[in-house]
């Protein structure tokens, strides 16, 4: 055990966020388990627990094995890795998994191992990545829009046109984190309006000829237009149902929460232990449990921004920006929904919310910042070996 510990690498801090959130995850989501257990044939909250506690486990097992990959690596690994993506999403939209005529395919079945998996989440991490490694390419140089239409792009459109289908929400989060990463990157701004402004337009000409051509392109435009419409409107839906009940939930935790396991709208707020969690949170721990998680994702931006600034490499910088803002980001859009500042989106709360392959990419997100940050504490200690050998020496024996 000394010397797993002896092997972690990076921001500490970064770690025991990380830690304390998965750790704390297990209660909410074992309470919350429990409309899913009275909905199953056995009635058994353990079997979520164990699931839940099997994903967690896994998504340290990556962070863990990502965070000891020296992170230029990911440079390459990101343009391999986009034709994988590609791969999977075409996969996916193939299935034709259908919720009332919409096209909803958003997981694929693993074989032998049984488990799904939700491409749409990998997608966002390595779009990120490969974003980060052109920006740090052309970084400081001049460049013209037609110049990055095709090596930077042409692929971003591509992935975001074979998830828009099944999921707006995943979608417009990813296109804003590139969006806000090529800002940060230094990407010229009149360049980032016309793709804004072609992104708008080719999502307008998708609605038009989804609402045109319904029977030859099954999707869920018609959720998105009412989940807004409604949202706008004040009008009592399915969704509407759900935030009156997440409402409901918030109000009853008052200051300090009913208690732990003791939340009544669990057994009646569907996604429970996933996309609503932070009202069965609120409800069972008050405002002081839902502002320590706020603070909790607030202080992990804190921490990305300082490695993002420590880091040694242009690439390093961007990286971090890149997978680390969209953790942060869904989490305070998960928390808007629960309150009703945002239409329901589907969104999780990274790190805290039950399903696996969610856990797994943040996990996989949170060991590429702590590679970037091992490698500046390496750097460091390696100047401190060159200006104090004696002493370092000293020390070692």
């Amino acid at each position: 055990m000394q010397q797993l510990f002896n092997n972690i690498k990076g921001d500490r801090l970064i770690w025991a966020i990380a830690a304390l959130l998965a750790i704390f995850s297990f209660l909410p989501v074992y309470s919350a388990a429990s409309n899913l257990a009275n909905l199953s044939v056995d009635g058994s909250t353990f079997n979520y627990f164990v699931k839940h506690f099997v994903h967690l486990f896994l998504g340290f097992v990556i962070i863990y094995g990502v965070h000891r990959v020296p992170y230029r690596y990911f440079r390459g690994l990101s343009m391999v890795m986009i034709p994988v993506v590609l791969v999977l999403l075409i996969v996916t939209m193939l299935q034709g998994n259908t919720i009332g005529g919409a096209n909803a395919s958003r997981w694929i079945r693993v074989p032998l191992v049984g488990f799904t998996f939700q491409p749409s989440t990998l997608a966002a991490v390595v779009l990120m990545v490969y974003v980060a490694r052109y920006l740090s390419k052309i970084k400081d140089k001049q460049v013209t829009f037609k110049e990055t239409i095709l090596p930077l792009w042409t692929p971003v459109f591509i992935v975001l046109a074979l998830i828009l289908p099944a999921n707006f929400s995943t979608t417009a989060i990813i296109f804003t984190m590139i969006v806000v990463l090529a800002f940060l990157g230094g990407y010229p701004i009149k360049y980032l309006g016309i793709i804004i402004g072609s992104g708008l337009l080719v999502l307008t000409l998708f609605i038009l000829t989804a609402k045109a051509f319904p029977d030859l392109m099954p999707n869920r435009v018609d959720t998105w237009t009412s989940r807004i419409e409604n949202f706008l409107n004040g009008e009592d839906t399915e969704e509407d149902y759900q935030i009156e009940k997440a409402k409901i939930a918030i109000a009853s935790g008052g200051i300090q929460g009913v208690g732990p396991g003791k939340s009544i709208q669990k057994n009646f707020l569907p996604q429970s232990s996933s996309d609503f969690i932070y009202a069965i949170i609120i409800e069972e721990y008050g405002l002081i449990g839902g502002l320590f998680l706020m603070v909790m994702y607030l202080w992990l931006l804190f921490r990305i921004v300082i490695v993002a600034h420590k880091a040694d490499t242009i690439f390093g910088k961007l990286l971090v920006i890149g997978v680390g803002l969209p953790i942060v980001f869904q989490a305070l859009i998960n928390m808007a929904v629960a309150v009703e500042l945002f239409p329901v989106t589907g969104q999780t709360l990274p790190l805290i919310s039950s399903g696996g392959t969610s856990i797994w990419m943040t996990c996989l997100a949170v060991g590429i910042i702590l590679s970037v940050s091992a490698k500046r504490q390496e750097i460091k200690e390696q100047e401190d070996i060159e200006e104090n050998p004696l002493e370092i020496l000293s020390e070692t024996i």
